[in-house]
Parts: structure tokens; sequence; C-alpha cells
């Protein structure tokens, strides 16, 4: 990959940024800021990284939106002063994005981006393919820390996702989920489901440290490092005229962007959480 730009140098911008770097998937990351010369200095800290951490990954900063001009991926963080774009505020940042950044990926990192997803896709009409959002799968990822715990196993021999809209309507599809490549509904009986569920909602919003390993996660996957599934934010296709809300659905990513949307095998109730969540 050419270059990424990391839009926000707040805590979350930071850790993305350098979380990229130490992953080398691009040959440059330019971290943007309004704040006087806060991404300037982050780029530099990171940068002096490089020799300890082994990474060749050019860093910058700028002050300048426009100098996300040119990047084959843009990533939403947070600002160093004012936090995540949220409302008005999300909707004019993807607004003046838009014609600077014209074919880049755009991939929403903080937790409060699902309503900027919406509204981009269905009112500056950017493709669904190219706006998603990476926070779910961060929450996916504490989720299998969690059944780990319940089954005295490691969290990488857990493989599930989520979907839903977080906090308050999260569905787990425990048919489908694995431990050490057994069955979960065999290793964990109803009660721990239970347990593992209730605790879902306080789960979100994800920090920051885990929010910058999800988006290194599909960023990989974009660049093809991995072929593997992650839970992102998707608009909903209203080419059938159904509208639906964004919501957390495991996706299979390419240069392209969002390439398939997966639906993991739902039981009775879930099915009828996830419609009860998405409907408009």
């Amino acid at each position: 990959m050419r270059e990424i730009a990391v839009i926000g140098a707040g805590e979350l911008g930071g850790e993305i940024a350098h979380a990229l770097a130490a992953h080398d998937v691009a040959r440059e990351i330019r971290l943007i800021d309004d704040a006087g010369q806060v991404a300037a200095g982050k780029a530099l800290d990171i940068a002096q990284a490089a020799p300890v951490e082994g990474f060749a990954t050019r860093l910058s900063g700028s002050t300048d939106l426009a100098s996300a001009g040119g990047a084959t991926l843009v990533v939403v963080a947070d600002r160093f002063e004012g936090g995540d774009w949220q409302g008005e505020e999300a909707l004019a940042l993807l607004h003046q994005l838009r014609p600077c950044t014209s074919g880049a990926l755009i991939v929403w990192a903080a937790a409060t981006g699902r309503e900027a997803i919406e509204r981009g896709v269905r009112e500056l009409h950017i493709p669904r393919e190219r706006l998603f959002g990476s926070a779910p799968e961060a929450l996916a990822g504490a989720v299998r820390a969690l059944v780990a715990l319940e089954t005295n196993s490691s969290p990488g021999e857990v493989a599930l996702t989520v979907l839903g809209i977080p906090p308050a309507r999260i569905v787990v599809p425990w048919n489908d989920v694995t431990i050490g490549g057994f069955a979960a509904t065999r290793l964990l009986d109803d009660p721990a489901r239970r347990r593992v569920t209730a605790r879902l909602v306080a789960l979100w919003p994800p920090g920051p440290h885990a929010l910058a390993s999800a988006t290194a996660k599909v960023i990989d996957a974009i660049s093809g490092r991995t072929r593997c599934l992650a839970s992102c934010f998707v608009a909903g296709d209203d080419s059938a005229g159904i509208r639906a809300r964004t919501f957390a659905l495991p996706v299979r990513l390419g240069r392209s962007g969002i390439e398939e949307t997966v639906l993991p095998d739902l039981g009775v109730v879930e099915r009828i959480a996830l419609d009860n969540a998405i409907q408009l």
C-alpha cells in the first residue's frame, strides 16, 4: 500500500499510526490534525521507534486536511482537541474528504462512527464498499477473551464474530463459534453463554489500544496480508428497496474495500434480535 492518511492525532490516532507503522503496511503514513504541531510531533516520536521496532514506514504530520489527497486509504480516528467526530461535524468531515480522496477507502476507526458511516453512504453517496468502520472487530476481540476465560483456553483458540448495533443490540452467533476447533455449544453450556452475553454491553466502547489493533487487522486484510473475516460497521444495502440501519457484520476485505458480507448461521432468537436491531 502506497500511503495511508490518519485523520486526527488524538490518543486513538497516535495508537493507530504507531500500529500501522509497526506492521509496515504502507510506505508512508501521514498523521493529520489541525492542533498546531501535534501531528508532526507524534509522527516524529513514532518514527524514532523505527530502529528499535524494525519498521521502514515513513511518517509525517500535517495540519491540512487536503494533504490526505493521494492516499490509498484514509483512517478516521480522533482529534487531539475535540475528540471523535460526531453528528454534523462527522458528516462535514466526510464532505471535506470526498473531493481530495476520490477512490480511496475510508475506514472509520472510532467507536462512535456508525451514524457517520450511515449518513455518508445515504446522504453523500459514498459507496458502502469504500466507507466502513473497524470498531466492531475490537468488540469481537473482547468477547473472544471472555469466552477464553469461561473455557480456560487462549483467546487465539476462539473463533467468533459479532453482529448488530452496540452496545445494547449485540448478537453473538453461537452456532458458528469454535474453541480450539470444537463447537462452542459443546464446551460452553447455556449458563456460561448467558454470562458472556450479559457482559457485552459493558465492553462498549473499546479502548484506544483495542480499536487501533482492530484497525490494523482490518487494514492487513485490505492489503492482502491476511484473508481473515473481520466484523465491521457496514451501511445497509438499499438496492432491494429495504432500508436498514448500519450495523456490525462479518466481511471479507480486499483492495477495493468490502468484497463480501458473510452472514453466520443464526438461531431463531438471534435472527429475531438482529432483525429488530437493524430495521428502520
